[in-house]
Order: structure tokens, then sequence, then C-alpha cells
């Protein structure tokens, strides 16, 4: 299948929505150790919630939103005096605690109290722009593979313990997204998702005037912006194409598209099967499709993580459910020619590119449609990617399409 020929129609369109949703998104700090290029959050010295508000917060999900996990995240939640309480109230209400960080303050003491705690995960953001100290100053994409090797590896040898990275994307790293797709399949057995973000931020070059309500916003005071033009129009297909160059065969199974446009791939997701170093195959939207219904016909949420366990169970799926999907089918056919490989486990793996914020040409902003990453702000569920935005001016901004002086004249 050519970039060309990709189809949301063919894919399976995850079932996400703001009511019933795989993932929600908790804050307990907006305080940080690093100062990643591009990064949303404003780091908050002293921002930590009290246990109450965070407890508060999980009130609000439960009441208004259906989840399979939390996500964990911030700033940097282990810089909370309290993590180890919330994931423990996260994990009493019945959802998967999954922390969300950069990984410098975590140390295989800690993981052990978190891992009694009930931490079910962790997503290790590691990209070159987080301005890293020591011997990862510096470091290029592919040279810092060797640090997320240490976090996968003192996960894995903790154990039960699920293990994902993402990394933002931008213009001069994208060239690095297919070496690090093949260190996730040299690694397949400890890692089980590799997700890649497009880099967003408002720059000088965007035709939009901004606003709060009827109030002008001045553009740089948005905490979210660069003085200088920078590329902001990665799409999740732009990435796939790089990952194409150097495995043609990469076919993502299923998406989530955009709420301004319905045929774009906010969330695009690949998942694939095999052991260290060798891929069978890529699984399609059938797939997909069953493992998402048959969770939540069971356990009543959408799957988000999937444990190290079930992960571990690719021959299984291989061997029971071939009749389902037509790239198990081809997966399976691969596996079997060599019939000694039925004494050797094979791995799940999912693959995702995630494209932020777009901007259509009027100035309308399209999110991610049934957005994953809700956060709560006082009593509701809004986006934590623009959260800046209600803390600077108390509403969302809308960018307007910028008029030559003398059509304003004339209306």
């Amino acid at each position: 299948m050519n970039i060309k020929e990709i189809n949301h129609r063919e894919l399976y369109r995850l079932p996400w929505t703001l009511p019933d949703n795989a993932i929600s998104w908790l804050e307990p700090t907006a305080m940080c150790n690093l100062a990643c290029d591009g990064c949303y959050r404003e780091n908050e010295k002293n921002s930590h919630k009290t246990l109450d508000q965070v407890k508060h917060e999980l009130d609000v999900f439960q009441s208004k939103r259906n989840s399979d996990c939390i996500s964990i995240a911030g700033g940097d939640p282990l810089l909370h005096p309290q993590i180890l309480d919330i994931v423990a109230d996260v994990k009493s209400r019945g959802l998967k605690p999954i922390i969300n960080t950069n990984g410098v303050a975590l140390k295989p003491a800690l993981l052990k109290e978190l891992k009694k705690a009930g931490v079910y995960g962790f997503t290790f953001h590691v990209d070159s722009k987080q301005g890293r100290s020591g011997q990862w100053r510096g470091k290029n994409e592919v040279e810092l593979n060797q640090l997320r090797y240490y976090y996968a590896r003192m996960l894995a040898d903790e154990g039960g313990i699920a293990c994902s990275f993402n990394s933002t994307v931008y213009e001069d790293t994208l060239q690095y997204v297919p070496e690090l797709v093949k260190w996730a399949a040299d690694n397949i057995d400890i890692v089980n998702t590799m997700v890649f973000i497009s880099f967003r931020h408002v720059v000088p070059a965007m035709p939009f005037d901004w606003y709060a309500g009827g109030q002008k916003v001045d553009w740089q005071n948005i905490s979210y912006h660069s003085d200088t033009n920078r590329k902001i129009n990665i799409l999740s297909t732009d990435i796939l194409k790089k990952v194409r160059e150097v495995f043609p065969d990469f076919t993502p199974a299923a998406y989530l598209n955009g709420t301004e446009k319905v045929d774009s791939f906010k969330w695009l997701l690949t998942e694939r099967i095999g052991k260290k170093g060798k891929i069978y195959g890529y699984l399609g939207p059938k797939f997909l499709e069953l493992m998402m219904v048959t969770h939540h016909f069971f356990k009543g949420t959408y799957l988000s993580y999937a444990s190290p366990s079930l992960s571990s169970k690719g021959k299984s799926a291989m061997l029971f459910l071939w009749m389902f999907d037509k790239g198990l089918r081809k997966a399976a056919a691969k596996f079997l020619k060599n019939p000694f490989q039925l004494f050797t486990k094979a791995h799940l793996q999912t693959i995702m590119f995630i494209q932020p914020v777009d901007f259509m040409e009027d100035g309308r902003q399209s999110m991610c449609d049934g957005c994953p990453d809700i956060t709560v702000w006082g009593d509701d569920i809004v986006w934590s990617c623009r959260l800046e935005e209600l803390k600077q001016f108390g509403t969302f901004l809308r960018s307007v399409e910028k008029k030559e002086v003398g059509e304003d004249a004339a209306n």
C-alpha cells in the first residue's frame, strides 16, 4: 500500500469518544526537571497539587468519562512528593496507572515502590531537544537509544510493567524515525509501544489573528510560540512516508480523525508482531476492532495499554485468531514457515504517529476527535495540550484568518 493509497475508510476508526475513552490525562504537578523544546506546559515550581485535589480530578474523570487507564503526567509526576499515594489511589479505582515521565528521577528503588503501589506502566519521553545533561548532552535520536534501553531494561528486570516511549518529531529529527522504529523491533520483547508526536507551535508566519473571546491577543503572549519560523505542519503521513523508505511493508491498521477534517490521521496506529529483530507481519483493522470490542464487552472500557504478558502472546494470536484478520494470516504464514518457531515467543508491538492541532486555511483548529489526552480544569474536562490557554486567558484561543486592511474596511 503506497502512501497515496491510505484511505481512512479502510482502516479501523478507533472508537474513542469524549465520554468513553481508553485514556484520561492527570497532571498532579506542572514542575519539571527538564526543559523540552516545544513543551506545551509552563514549568512551574511549587505547583504540586494536594492529594485531595488529585482525588477530586479523578472523581471528575469518573463522573464524566469511562476510561481504561490514567496517564499520570505533568510536568514530571515523579517529582510529586506523594506520587506513590497517587498511583495507589488510581489503582484502587480499578484504573491502570501509567506514569508519563522523562525518566530522570526514576531509580530502581523508586521503581520497586511504584510497583508495590500498583503502577501498570511507564511512558518515557526521550528525544534530543530536552536539554539533558551529562553524557546525554548533544546526543542525537539514535544515540539516545542507549538511554531508552536503560529504562526498558530497568522495567523488564523489575517485571510485569508495560514499557512505552514517545518522542517529539521536528523537521531535523524526522530523518531518525526509521532507525528508532528498527530499534523498537530489535527490542520487541521489552518495548511495548513507540509513539512519535509531530512538533507544533505558534510561529510568526501563521496567517491568523488570535482571540480570547472578543479580545485580540498578541501571538507572542501565547506560551507555546517561537519567535522564528519553524516547520509546524509535519503530518502523521509524513512520518509514515519516512518509515516506509526503509520498511516498505509498514502498514497502519487504525486511526483517529480530526474534529474539522474527517480524513486526517491524528492518531495513526500500527500493530506489528515478531520476535527480537524480526517482524513477521503487520496486523490489520479487524484485529484492532476485535481487541477493542472484546475488551469493552468484558471489561467495560476500550483497551489502552496492554500488559507485557498480553503483549507476549503474539504466537497465540497467530495460531488462534488468524481467521479474523488478513494481516494476522500473513504473519502466521510467515511464522509457520519454520516449524521450530512454534517453540519461541512472538510479541505484539504498537507504533503510533500523533499529529496534534492542525490549522485550516480559515483558522479553524482541528483537534483529535474524541481526544484521549483530556485533563481536568476545575470541574470539567478539557484538552491537556492547550491547558495553558485556559490558565493565561480563561478560555481557549480562536485563530481567525487575517484580512487585508481594505477588506476590513469593506466589511
